[in-house]
């Protein structure tokens, strides 16, 4: 779908034309042919102008003399760490995840290819401006690059990569808003001829919350008198590497970079820093289709006229024992979107942003953002649909936008539901400026923090009043970490760099604050002849005197977290049918009895897996990196590192938590803490940082778990920022390709 661009948005995108203006004066256009002899000589041409510094840690500082220069370098040293996870990033984004993984992965496929369509995003690339072309150009050069100076390196399925292939990943997030759309109420649509009254799988609750924090200090609540910025993503492990972008032409970005990507999605530059939480505003819609068979196609009602239901052939090539298959499905779509299932006999088309040009242009518009007007500019461009923006700089300002891109709608329908698509009245009439969203600038209580949670909270008393924005606005509730976060910022004062990652560490998990007494309570309510009486005895007196604090030496952090396992367990079906958090019914619906016997039940599962129900967090909790497979396997008899910090769901602002189906008796983390940074911005920014693992994605580099021990104490590593700094911890200085 297209969307009309409004005025702010050409606005922002001279303002990004001004901050790009050095690449773009060497912007022209080139073909990109068959590898030959002169186009190697091309790319080694422009690799010579790329300079490599790797760090003690593996980091790699990329230093070019234009932004084409740095990006062809980027994707270069990406590719050196783990070309696997860049490629498969890159078949994913274009529906074709099939043709290496098998038939069981072609609904996947339509659902990319439902908005993914190579000839659309050729038009738009040679649509693009002349600087983003060049960048896009340069992202193709350096991991072909790669290939080329790498013959033993085999592709699963792209062997050579395209300028236009960077539309197809334009943003950044772990899930795009196209992951949103349900694969199996997709595959009930259109596995068969479309037929009606096909229901929406249950979606339920993520056990284990996606998501990320981000805080911002004002320079008068910090103790060097500069603005803070904590930026602290929880995404699957190694889902980002840490990268240091420099060119000629002003860039001097530092952060985490989604694989295969040519900018930093997390992180800072000399003068600003920003931090991204998922979760805005409402930005994605339902429409419900009244169809009819016509003619043979379809129609659909449309105010008091009828409009075509537009019909498109894609084909889903898959892997098969035997070589290669298609299966062929014919996609229907509206005005509103793609159709991607049926409900109550109607259709349901979905509606969601559609601009990836833009969406790149943003992205990397904010990277060369040098105040806050700058940044400001940016964001004008709309286009950031799924996340929120944490934001600080060298100015002294701290500011915070929740969402970026969000649909004007009449306030009257529930936007939360699939609305009526034959009804004029529910359709988009544009897009919210970015002063009509819920933004945050300079506020008086001196921090900001976003959670994931909503943004009625999290500024102490300078939060915003939710009451004063459309509903759609903002789209989640309160939880733990939001708790948590706006009680460890609140009385903040004289905060240091140390400081900042030490509150984000805090080991308090709010989320057992009511659980805790509830259960004492119960346990004392038993009548003396219970048989639940004594045997949770001493449980109840562990968790009595229990400080809600975790670490890897206690034992009631042990016994909370299996029994609240437990209760997620039980009332998981129950809270999916009130639509309500499912740690949130735990804590407020569940009977005296559910919360006595999921105790004893949590009792016997610690005794059983590990021969007493008094096992020390850390022996249960651990840290494992076997292998650089994408879908890691964990073994008990294998080495491992003891984590004190939880899953997010019990309020750990620091999250470390399992969503791989556990086949293991010890709890393995694959989702939290990621790459982690604290920014100080000051005459010289000075920066720590952690990875989860290591760089490199290969079990033989010494930085593929170089920096396991320190993430899984909480420890962090100085960023090596300045050139001088860096060349003082080298590792290996050179030219891709050498």
């Amino acid at each position: 779908m297209t969307l009309s661009r409004a005025t702010p948005v050409a606005i922002a995108c001279a303002a990004l034309f001004a901050l790009v203006q050095p690449v773009a004066a060497h912007a022209a256009a080139k073909p990109h042919a068959a590898s030959t002899s002169s186009e190697r000589a091309r790319l080694q041409a422009q690799a010579r102008r790329v300079t490599i510094l790797r760090d003690k840690w593996g980091i790699p500082h990329v230093f070019g003399k234009t932004d084409a220069d740095a990006v062809f370098g980027t994707l270069y040293a990406q590719a050196e760490d783990d070309f696997n996870r860049v490629e498969l990033n890159y078949i994913n984004a274009l529906g074709r995840l099939a043709e290496v993984e098998g038939e069981k992965e072609i609904w996947r496929d339509l659902r990319m290819k439902l908005y993914i369509d190579p000839a659309g995003l050729k038009a738009k690339y040679a649509e693009s401006p002349a600087w983003l072309k060049k960048l896009m150009d340069a992202y193709a050069d350096g991991l072909n690059w790669y290939l080329a100076t790498h013959p033993q390196v085999k592709p699963r399925l792209i062997t050579r990569f395209e300028p236009w292939m960077a539309l197809a990943f334009s943003e950044g997030s772990i899930g795009g808003d196209i992951e949103t759309i349900d694969l199996k109420a997709l595959q009930a649509f259109y596995g068969t001829a479309p037929a009606p009254a096909v229901a929406l799988a249950d979606k339920g609750f993520d056990p284990e919350p996606r998501g990320s924090n981000g805080f911002a200090i004002a320079p008068r609540l910090a103790a060097g008198g500069h603005a803070l910025l904590m930026i602290n993503p929880h995404t699957s492990f190694y889902f980002r590497p840490e990268i240091h972008m420099v060119s000629g032409e002003g860039l001097n970005a530092y952060g985490a970079v989604t694989w295969g990507q040519f900018f930093i999605y997390q992180g800072f530059n000399d003068r600003i820093g920003w931090m991204h939480t998922s979760g805005g505003g409402d930005v994605i819609d339902e429409y419900l289709e009244t169809v009819e068979r016509r003619d043979g196609g379809f129609v659909y009602k449309y105010g008091a006229g009828e409009r075509t239901v537009r019909a498109k052939t894609i084909a889903l090539p898959y892997r098969t024992a035997h070589g290669m298959a298609t299966r062929t499905v014919t996609a229907y779509f509206t005005h509103h979107g793609p159709v991607i299932r049926a409900q109550d006999g109607k259709w349901v088309a979905v509606r969601m942003m559609d601009d990836p040009m833009h969406a790149l242009m943003q992205s990397y518009g904010r990277t060369k953002a040098r105040d806050y007007a700058a940044f400001r500019k940016v964001m004008d461009l709309r286009t950031n649909s799924s996340n929120n923006t944490v934001y600080a700089d060298a100015d002294g300002n701290i500011a915070y936008f929740h969402g970026n891109f969000i649909p004007r709608r009449d306030p009257r329908f529930d936007w939360t539901k699939p609305v009526d698509g034959s009804d004029p009245a529910t359709e988009w009439k544009g897009l919210h400026d970015v002063g009509e969203t819920i933004t945050v600038f300079n506020p008086a209580s001196g921090y900001i923090s976003n959670t994931n949670n909503w943004p009625c909270t999290g500024f102490g008393a300078s939060s915003p009043d939710c009451a004063t924005y459309p509903a759609y606005m903002w789209s989640l509730p309160q939880n733990p970490r939001g708790v948590h976060a706006e009680r460890v910022l609140h009385d903040a004062r004289d905060v240091t760099l140390d400081g900042l990652i030490a509150k984000a560490y805090d080991s308090y998990l709010t989320a057992f604050e009511p659980l805790v007494p509830a259960v004492v309570k119960d346990w004392e309510a038993l009548p003396d002849g219970d048989p639940l009486k004594g045997r949770l005895a001493d449980q109840v007196a562990l968790l009595r005197g229990w400080d809600l604090r975790f670490s890897t030496a206690s034992v009631p952090t042990s016994l909370a977290v299996y029994w609240g396992q437990d209760m997620v367990a039980q009332a998981s079906s129950r809270a999916k049918a009130q639509r309500v958090p499912v740690v949130d019914f735990v804590q407020t619906q569940l009977t005296s009895r559910e919360r006595l016997d999921a105790l004893a039940r949590a009792s016997d599962k610690l005794q059983a897996d590990f021969g007493s129900w008094k096992t020390p967090w850390g022996e249960i909790n651990r840290f494992q990196r076997l292998s650089g497979a994408v879908g890691q396997q964990y073994d008990d008899d294998k080495p491992s590192l003891p984590v004190g910090f939880t899953s997010a769901n019990w309020g750990s602002l620091a999250s470390f938590g399992m969503t791989a189906k556990q086949t293991t008796k010890r709890i393995y983390g694959d989702r939290g803490n990621s790459f982690v940074a604290a920014v100080e911005f000051g005459p010289r920014v000075r920066a720590k940082s952690i990875l989860a693992g290591g760089e490199s994605g290969d079990p033989a580099s010494p930085h593929f778990a170089d920096q396991a021990a320190m993430y899984s104490r909480g420890e962090f590593k100085d960023v090596l920022y300045y050139k001088e700094d860096i060349e003082k911890q080298l590792e290996r200085k050179y030219h891709p390709g050498e």
